[in-house]
């Protein structure tokens, strides 16, 4: 069974094809986009040992020449260096403006590798292959590519959109339940952020989902990209509606600066627990209900996720300087920090008008 999700924008449609089985069948999937039968493949060294040789298979049985190149595995690898190496690496296999890149890998895979593919001869074409749960929910859609600096999170980057996404269900029984459950924290999103019939059906069928069964997979996947790309085609390069699917994210991208992007704390992990504090504060601030924020804890319990920030092992700074860190977000106009707050479960908005008094004093009492 394979769902098939459009995402239409003019001169730059795609298809995100979701199923079992998909990495087996990758060649036939992309030898339609191809002028010549030859990509270039690049991946991480977990994914490499796991997955590449499968790739590698399908596309030799479509007659596709291939070369490939590994990085480090991590949050580290989304730098200069590494991007660097990349795009240097792509230039000696001359890959030329029709070829394809095929990026082969979770969300940093992704994000590097789109970056690289938009800039290199400005701008070639790429076909991402994800293989976490998050980033076939999220990173692998909607053309947001980019590294990470020293002052934060996906700070550079720019907009460039896949040719194709190949989102096999069959490589999730490979990831850890710790990294399944931290791509869970962008599905979870999806419901909170503007669909509250879909985080009912979390409710109950989340856990089925992260046990394995191939239906209740496919469908929470469907129905995140089909969310993702309904908000991308209203608003592609985040000048508005984009910014709803940063709910949790100010509150997350601070706490992984204060954690070095290291494993201290996965990015899923920090997009729960921020979804947890976002809810939160909507509470304090009287935009919703005391309920919602224990109903979204309670859900992210359930699943045997991280929810509050005694859940990140180690120390944490301040809440003044994680108030600092946030302001170092993408989403920040004029100095002035914006919010993705929610009037209940799946009813999110953008607001500049949150009192910083008001974050400091959530972030205090989280600290205690």
């Amino acid at each position: 069974m394979m769902e098939v999700v459009e995402v239409p924008l003019e001169g730059r449609e795609y298809q995100v094809r979701i199923g079992q089985g998909l990495l087996q069948d990758a060649g036939a999937h992309i030898a339609p986009l191809l002028a010549r039968k030859r990509v270039a493949i690049v991946t991480d060294e977990n994914v490499e040992a796991l997955h590449l040789e499968t790739l590698t298979r399908a596309l030799e049985a479509e007659g596709i020449e291939h070369v490939s190149m590994s990085l480090p595995a991590g949050e580290a690898t989304k730098s200069w260096p590494h991007f660097t190496r990349t795009v240097e690496w792509l230039l000696e296999q001359k890959i030329e403006r029709r070829d394809v890149v095929v990026a082969l890998g979770g969300g940093v895979i992704g994000d590097l590798v789109g970056f690289a593919a938009a800039v290199l001869r400005r701008g070639v074409r790429f076909v991402q292959i994800p293989t976490s749960l998050l980033a076939q929910v999220d990173s692998s859609v909607g053309g947001k590519t980019g590294i990470n600096a020293p002052q934060g999170k996906n700070l550079i980057g720019s907009f460039h959109q896949p040719s194709l996404v190949l989102a096999d269900i069959d490589v999730l029984g490979t990831l850890t339940k710790r990294d399944y459950l931290a791509g869970y924290g962008e599905v979870a999103k999806y419901g909170l952020l503007g669909d509250a019939g879909f985080f009912e059906w979390l409710e109950q069928n989340g856990e089925r989902a992260a046990a394995g069964d191939a239906d209740a997979r496919i469908y929470a996947v469907k129905r995140s990209v089909q969310m993702k790309a309904e908000i991308v085609l209203r608003d592609e390069t985040e000048q508005g509606d984009r910014a709803l699917l940063n709910l949790g994210h100010t509150f997350c991208h601070a706490l992984e600066a204060a954690t070095g992007f290291s494993d201290r704390l996965l990015h899923g992990e920090g997009v729960a627990i921020g979804c947890a504090l976002a809810f939160e504060l909507s509470s304090r601030l009287g935009l919703c209900s005391q309920e919602d924020p224990s109903r979204v804890r309670a859900h992210l319990k359930t699943m045997g996720m991280k929810c509050d920030l005694s859940d990140i092992p180690g120390d944490l700074p301040t809440a003044d300087v994680l108030l600092d860190l946030m302001g170092q977000d993408k989403k920040v106009v004029d100095g002035q920090l914006r919010f993705i707050l929610a009037r209940g479960i799946g009813e999110s908005f953008v607001t500049s008008d949150v009192p910083s008094d008001k974050v400091l004093t959530l972030l205090k009492d989280q600290l205690r």
